[in-house]
């Protein structure tokens, strides 16, 4: 077998689907179908199971990924490692965030430092960030919540503390603080469920046996409080955003209740190669974040 037919492979048994692994490699479908069956014929068994166009990974073709990705991957990180000792690769860093908000300032930073390294960016969900850690497509992810996976290493950049948002003369405007039993029948602007402030703001109400009235449900956090500011109900914002609006007409509220509080940590895989441009961007990272607690301090 060759290498050219374990790609094949890997690509076939992440998709399940022979034309869009096809599209991914920028190959003709026929060619992948007949590496996969010259593939199968020299491993003398079936990787898949075919039911018309569909293809569904077996449990011969699950062991047999486990070792492909693994050898594959061992692969690229010798490639990559060898061409950051010889310095012939272009550099370049892939980085995924739930929302982009906590990268803006960050990347001015790295760009600063580093103005040759290729910077790509995805806003993507924790369910999407963990097959993108997977798979290698992100060198880190920036996550809101805890990633939970095999072989992840996380290093924790902010923990700050969530506080309830509402538009200039709400009847909470003026309070110092509020309970979640104060919300109620409030109506809530928050992102759909998985992203950080739906899982806060439904963990918050769990408790009490109610649920929350979603009046405004999208994939970005960053329009929360633009969308709160023009009235359209109330919503739960990081400390790093209240520092960003300090002269918009909203109100910021603490709430009295347990773990109202949002991490950003840096999360990698511990068995890949950190290339050099990832390095870099991890010290900035760490060195951004470590400086601007120590504003905060003082």
């Amino acid at each position: 077998m060759d290498l050219l037919s374990l790609r094949y492979f890997r690509a076939v048994a992440r998709r399940e689907h022979i034309s869009r692994a096809a599209e991914e490699l920028r190959v003709a479908q026929p060619s992948v179908s007949r590496t996969i069956a010259r593939l199968e014929a020299e491993l003398g068994v079936p990787l898949f199971d075919r039911q018309g166009r569909t293809v569904r990974l077996n449990r011969y073709g699950a062991a047999f990924l486990v070792r492909v990705e693994r050898a594959l991957d061992e692969l690229d990180d010798a490639r990559r490692e060898l061409h950051d000792a010889a310095g012939t690769d272009q550099e370049s860093v892939a980085i995924a965030a739930e929302t982009l908000m906590p990268l803006a300032h960050l990347l001015g930073d790295f760009r600063a430092a580093y103005p040759g390294v290729a910077v790509r960016l995805l806003q993507s969900t924790p369910e999407m960030m963990l097959d993108q850690l997977r798979t290698r497509e992100v060198d880190f992810c920036v996550a809101s919540q805890p990633l939970d996976g095999p072989g992840l290493e996380a290093v924790r950049l902010r923990r700050e503390e969530v506080q309830l948002v509402v538009p200039a003369g709400h009847r909470l405007a003026d309070r110092e603080r509020v309970s979640v039993g104060d919300l109620f029948g409030e109506p809530f602007i928050t992102t759909g469920p998985g992203h950080w402030q739906r899982v806060l703001l439904d963990r918050l109400f769990a408790p009490t046996g109610r649920r929350p009235l979603i009046a405004c449900e999208g994939e970005e956090p960053a329009a929360t409080l633009f969308l709160i500011q023009a009235g359209l109900g109330i919503g739960l914002g990081p400390a790093l955003a209240r520092e960003a609006t300090a002269h918009e007409p909203i109100a910021w509220v603490r709430l009295d209740a347990p773990g109202c509080f949002r991490t950003l940590s840096l999360v990698r895989r511990a068995d890949g190669y950190p290339s050099v441009a990832a390095a870099r961007f991890r010290d900035v990272a760490v060195a951004y974040y470590t400086a601007l607690k120590g504003a905060a301090e003082d």
